[in-house]
Formats: structure tokens, C-alpha cells, sequence
């Protein structure tokens, strides 16, 4: 049972990944239209201990204790990781005492021209930070970013971090129609691209409902326009899965169901978009869990609504 850890859950990026949660309460310096984790509840560029340290350090040491088989340890979740001012620490404890597995971070660059933060990324083996607009007008659309926040001085942390960082970077722009996918504004990302340091780019689009009701998918036939405008190091990560089977990946389905609702309640038209699978191969599935005491449902304005048991949450 864990409050800060959720997984391991399958990532198609990063194979079976162990997350973790460093600021739960959906603390961010943005508010990106496209979140899946809904509205940020609290915005904020504000660096504190959003959580304990030694509590998640001691989650992370009994969890490791047991030899899971993992791809990864992701810092992600529900808010900015860059925002804790403990995560240098955790991830040094993870490479002191856990080294043979790899350390992620996955952020929304806005605090990269912070020395200290930095300074707390260095030991991590890949960092993914985002790149969603160049524009400053575009930037404001897509992040709509906590006052005084700027994209120039976002690229500025980036180009900075991506000179003297010595892990991997896979930079991610998530893109969303008829903001950051016109021609204008891919050309911008071009030329910037020619001026970073990166292992890749990774195109990401909607597969999940977002954070506003009016957001789309980009279609893959432009995505695959774009990855060939933007260069050889780019690939497609947006995927979606339309009537899979579950009947070979329950335990996996089961890990993401729990994880998802632990992060953001969902209806069920919701977590079909999440997990790719029909409703009626999810029910059995909900209904299971619920049985088990680790979900629970609630009559809301857009109707049934399931909710992870908080403090119940186990992973198998």
C-alpha cells in the first residue's frame, strides 16, 4: 500500500515503469489545455516539500527491496516534480542504493533556469522535458503558465540544461490543432531544434481526454508531416488502441485502471479512451475492484464516476 508510488504500469515509452508522485495535490506551473490529470489545482512555481521526503524514500526502499523487474523509475504524476524541493535527494538515493535501475524525470521545463533544479536533475539517467510552443502567444494557449512565466525564458532553462546535463534528453512536444501544429509554428520549432542538444523528439497528440472539453487529437497523417519537417531524430509516440483485447494483459490493464484513478476520477467512456478497451470488457474488471475495496463510484453531473480508494491503493 502506497501513497506515493503507482505501478509498475506499461509506458510505450519507457516499458514497465514504477512511478512517482512528488507533488499529488496537482501542484503545477502550468495548466496545459491538453492534461490528462485534468485542471491544475494549484498554480504555482513555487518550490517547497509538497510531500516528505524520507516518507517517499522509504516507500521507494521497501517497493525496490523486492527486485521488481522495472524499465524505468518515472518521476510523473499528477503535478510538476521539478516544483520539490526534495526530488535531488530521492533521485540520488535511487542511484546510491538502487543504481542498476534507470531514473526518468519527466517535466514541463519551466524551472530549468533554475541552478538548483538543475543541480537536482543531474543524476537522473533520461530526462523528457517538454516544448509545446515558441511562440510566446502560442505558449500562452497551450501551458497557459502561472503569471510572469514566459516562453523565452523557458527555452533559455531548456538550452541551457541541454548543454550541461549528461544523461539522455528525449525532448516531447505535445501538439494540439490549430495551435502549435501550423506551419508558422513548426517552422519555429525547427530552428530552435538546430540549436539543442537531444537524443530525440517525441510527438505527442491526444489520446485521453484533456484538461478542457474542445481538445482534439492532431491526425497521424500531419503528425507524420511534421515528424519529417522537424528531422531524422524524431518519432511518433502518440498511440491509441481501438478495440484491443484484454484477454492477455489484465494484470497490466489492472495496474493502469488503478494508477489512472489514483490520479484523476474517470467515467467510463473515459477510461476507454485511457486504456483503449470497450466498456464492456473494462466493467467485469471495475466491478472486481470495487468488490476488492479499491475503487469506489460517485454520482456526479457527468454521471457515474469511479474513484481509486485513497490510502487502499496496492499494485500486483
Amino acid at each position: 500500500m502506497y501513497r506515493y508510488l503507482f505501478g509498475p504500469v506499461p509506458s510505450r515509452r519507457l516499458g514497465v515503469s514504477l512511478g512517482v508522485d512528488l507533488t499529488p495535490d496537482k501542484s503545477c506551473s502550468f495548466n496545459c489545455v491538453y492534461c490528462e490529470c485534468g485542471k491544475t489545482g494549484a498554480l504555482t512555481a513555487a518550490r517547497r516539500e509538497y510531500t516528505p521526503t524520507a516518507e517517499v524514500i522509504s516507500e521507494l526502499r521497501a517497493f525496490l527491496l523486492k527486485a521488481p523487474r522495472l524499465d524505468s523509475i518515472t518521476f510523473s504524476g499528477s503535478g510538476e516534480p521539478t516544483l520539490h524541493t526534495g526530488l535531488g535527494t530521492v533521485v540520488s538515493f535511487l542511484k546510491e542504493e538502487f543504481p542498476a535501475y534507470r531514473v526518468t524525470v519527466i517535466t514541463n521545463s519551466s524551472l530549468l533556469h533554475l541552478r538548483e533544479v538543475r543541480d537536482a536533475l543531474l543524476q537522473a539517467d533520461l530526462v523528457i522535458p517538454s516544448l509545446d510552443a515558441v511562440s510566446e502567444t502560442v505558449f500562452r494557449h497551450v501551458n497557459r503558465p502561472v503569471p510572469g512565466m514566459t516562453s523565452t525564458a523557458l527555452i533559455d532553462g531548456l538550452r541551457v540544461f541541454c548543454d550541461s546535463f549528461p544523461g539522455k534528453i528525449w525532448l516531447e512536444i505535445f501538439l494540439v490543432p490549430g495551435l502549435n501544429d501550423t506551419t508558422h509554428e513548426i517552422e519555429l520549432f525547427r530552428a530552435l531544434l538546430q540549436t539543442l542538444r537531444y537524443e530525440r523528439v517525441q510527438l505527442n497528440t491526444l489520446d485521453r481526454p484533456g484538461a478542457v472539453s474542445w481538445i482534439a487529437p492532431v491526425g497521424t497523417r500531419r503528425l507524420e508531416e511534421i515528424a519529417r519537417s522537424l528531422g531524422e531524430r524524431v518519432e511518433i509516440v502518440a498511440s491509441r488502441r481501438p478495440g484491443a483485447s484484454m484477454s492477455e494483459h489484465d494484470s497490466e490493464v489492472r495496474n493502469l485502471v488503478l494508477s489512472t484513478l489514483q490520479v484523476r476520477p474517470c467515467t467510463i467512456s473515459e477510461l476507454t479512451d485511457v486504456t483503449g478497451y470497450s466498456a464492456d470488457d473494462l466493467l467485469p474488471l471495475l466491478h472486481a475492484l470495487i468488490a476488492d475495496d479499491l475503487l469506489e463510484t460517485r454520482d456526479e453531473s457527468s454521471g457515474l464516476v469511479y474513484h481509486g480508494r485513497i490510502g487502499r491503493h496496492t499494485f500486483r
